[in-house]
């Protein structure tokens, strides 16, 4: 299995079948609890990474998860818009 070297996007990664560490469970958990949230990392710590996994979520596309602890775990008929401001 080859390393995501240089890749910020969740789907790239799933779709390329590269190497994924399942951290869906820990992104649930987060989720679920808050509200507004405030990610403060150093440069090159997966803020894009994480986003872009959230992102994949609230736009429903199961497919990209399927085998992660969250496929059995998330409400796949909702779905919620995604704004992405850079």
């Amino acid at each position: 299995m080859k390393l995501p070297i240089g890749i910020q996007t969740f789907s790239e990664i799933r779709e390329r079948g590269l190497l994924y560490a399942d951290k869906t469970k820990h992104i649930h958990t987060v989720l679920s609890r808050g509200k507004y949230f405030f990610l403060f990392r150093p440069l090159g710590f997966g803020k894009s990474f994480l986003l872009s996994t959230i992102k994949s979520l609230y736009e429903g596309r199961k497919v990209l998860f399927k085998g992660l602890w969250i496929e059995n775990n998330w409400k796949w008929e909702k779905q919620h818009p995604v704004i992405v401001v850079q």
